[in-house]
């Protein structure tokens, strides 16, 4: 399997998935599939294991239907910052005390990992600017469950085009001086917020809790109850393959009303991969030499070419003449065929010829594929599948007429 691939059956007009779902909820998750072409057969059986993996059985017990969940409550908190504080343990995590309508929680934010190389991967983006924060104003404060799917408000670092990996970079858990080392970087926006009565955090991942008749272990308030996993949640091997899925990534941001301002934090380990399966979030094995996070390796075709620009909005009546113009970054001509340009909201559009180095190519949108004046996302494809460039814009962006969008 390869990134963005399409599901073979339409599972939610089989008859048996539907009756499974009815009688194990857990199976309701069936974006995150992976299925056969045929109708499953009534003489299926179902099962659902401890780490959280349902799956469906036919009567010799070859599999035929597995669902992939492995944060069980992946969702969004928004809150107010109450306290922070670094916690120095054996592994060292940036804790802030949050205040949602009345009940309070603690983002437990890894500094440090528990693989080599132990330096988390940072990247903070002031102002950031994405379609997903249109998607979070509606929220109100607590904890909000996301369903991990493609166009909502849950987060995938690879699929999402948040950010670019190779802005990421490595840093130290501590380090003498100021503003300097990961907690510092952390702080830096946190103490912000917490002067700011209006200003809202909004903490990506897994939520525990309430714990009852437990204080928190670190600011004492009961009962205990959180969210942690705030970093990416694919891409690993090892013991910690079992975390991987897509649409499932952690993340801080912090809104600050009074000028709109959004500030979005990303960590990730330097152990992860970038390039996963679409159903999984496993490593893809046909990537064989990935450079060391966030540097693409050799075998990966991360900004070959780049999605340069994007005319969203042209001028007159719909259907408009959209554009999308591709660079060529790389300093040998390419072969375009069978790669492709995918949209959010979804369309898909194939490219072909050939792209000398440092040249530019106007591709003309056409359908299924269709750019949103309410926002977007666009991804570049190679002929593997594999992501090469991805971008996003918001429908502020796309509200000017006539005026082309520079990524």
């Amino acid at each position: 399997m390869v990134e963005y691939r399409r599901l073979s059956a339409v599972l939610s007009f089989d008859p048996v998935v539907s009756r499974l779902v009815r009688q194990h909820p857990a199976m309701a998750a069936i974006h995150r599939v992976v299925a056969p072409a045929a109708p499953f057969t009534d003489n299926g059986r179902a099962h659902i294991t401890p780490s959280g993996v349902a799956g469906l059985t036919d009567s010799t017990g070859k599999a035929a239907l597995t669902v992939f969940m492995p944060l069980k409550r992946y969702g969004v908190l928004r809150a107010a910052v109450i306290d922070r504080r670094i916690e120095t343990t054996d592994t060292p995590h940036y804790q802030i005390h949050l205040r949602a309508a009345g009940v309070d929680y603690r983002a437990a934010v890894n500094v440090r990992s528990q693989q080599s190389p132990p330096d988390l991967l940072y990247l903070g983006i002031n102002p950031f600017i994405h379609p997903v924060t249109d998607r979070l104003r509606g929220l109100s404060d607590g904890f909000t469950e996301l369903e991990s799917r493609t166009g909502g408000a849950a987060l995938d670092y690879i699929r999402g085009n948040l950010f670019q990996r190779d802005q990421m970079r490595p840093v130290p858990t501590t380090a003498p001086g100021p503003e300097n080392d990961l907690g510092d970087f952390l702080d830096h926006f946190v103490r912000r917020a917490l002067g700011d009565s209006d200003a809202r955090a909004y903490v990506f991942g897994e939520a525990w809790g309430p714990e009852r008749n437990k204080p928190d272990k670190i600011f004492g308030f009961r009962p205990g109850n959180g969210i942690h996993d705030v970093h990416m949640n694919q891409g690993n091997a090892g013991r910690f393959a079992g975390d991987n899925g897509v649409h499932q990534d952690g993340a801080l941001l912090l809104h600050f009303p009074a000028a709109d301002e959004w500030v979005a934090i990303f960590l990730a380990f330097q152990s992860q991969v970038w390039h996963t399966d679409d159903i999984t979030g496993h490593p893809l094995p046909e990537v064989t030499r990935p450079g060391p996070a966030p540097t693409p390796g050799p075998g990966e075709p991360d900004h070959l070419v780049r999605i340069l620009a994007a005319l969203v909005n042209p001028p007159g009546p719909a259907p408009e003449p959209e554009t999308v113009t591709l660079l060529n970054a790389s300093p040998g001509e390419i072969d375009l065929t069978g790669w492709s340009l995918i949209g959010q909201p979804p369309g898909r559009q194939d490219l072909d010829g050939r792209l000398p180095a440092g040249a530019t190519l106007q591709v003309r949108v056409a359908p299924p594929l269709q750019l949103s004046n309410r926002g977007g996302a666009l991804t570049l494809l190679n002929a593997a599948g594999l992501k090469v460039d991805g971008v996003a814009y918001t429908a502020t962006q796309a509200s000017r007429e006539g005026w082309t969008i520079i990524f």
